[in-house]
């Protein structure tokens, strides 16, 4: 999608149909995202609320100079962090009407699969809460996501090395972490080789920021 699509220009126009449409084609996207960088937060559909409050607030500036799916994902990841900055406990959102989040199916999985599975999630996540905002960001984007590290440079604005260093700070402290927590030591086979205290040195750049 770019700023030819119709559905795009019609929405900057002010279509409600047109926006409905793109947030029901991207709203789990979105959420994915915000929970990723968030965690296990009550606060998640709030802010994929507040991600489209955004969106219908600056598309007439998107002009198609990037894939309206970068556009997009730029643009939550800012709100996200935005919104962990502030602490804010519920985003402002009352002024522009947003379609509600679907509610998703119920799971298939035993509750004891789930609950296990809720329980590690939870454990990771603490763990990750304590990894600095920057280095957690560029951790979920690239492990989690699976976007590349000059993508996430674009999207958090910093240069490709400065993406890789945090990248690399970010892994050392979440698996030495993992490794000290005994509800997540099972992960460490499933991280591969560079998850016990050891990240892949190819990462690292001469010159890091490890903030």
């Amino acid at each position: 999608m770019d700023a030819s699509d119709p559905i795009i220009r019609n929405a900057q126009e002010g279509d409600e149909a047109a926006f409905h449409a793109l947030f029901v084609r991207h709203r789990s996207d979105v959420a994915r995202t915000v929970q990723r960088v968030m965690g296990a937060s009550p606060d998640v559909d709030d802010v994929v609320q507040d991600v489209f409050v955004h969106v219908f607030r600056s598309l007439p500036s998107f002009r198609g100079e990037s894939k309206f799916s970068t556009w997009l994902y730029r643009l939550t990841v800012n709100v996200t962090r935005m919104h962990l900055r502030r602490g804010r406990s519920r985003p402002q959102i009352a002024d522009v009407a947003v379609p509600e989040l679907a509610t998703d199916p119920a799971p298939t999985d035993s509750p004891e699969t789930r609950a296990e599975c809720s329980e590690r999630l939870a454990a990771l996540y603490a763990l990750l809460d304590g990894i600095g905002e920057k280095k957690r960001t560029v951790l979920v984007l690239h492990d989690l996501e699976g976007r590349p590290a000059r993508e996430i440079g674009e999207l958090v604005g910093a240069p490709t090395l400065t993406v890789r260093t945090r990248l690399f700070y970010a892994r050392k402290e979440l698996y030495a972490a993992i490794a000290a927590d005994p509800k997540l030591r099972g992960l460490l086979a499933e991280l591969g080789p560079d998850a016990h205290g050891r990240p892949d040195t190819a990462t690292l750049p001469k010159h890091g920021d490890e903030s």
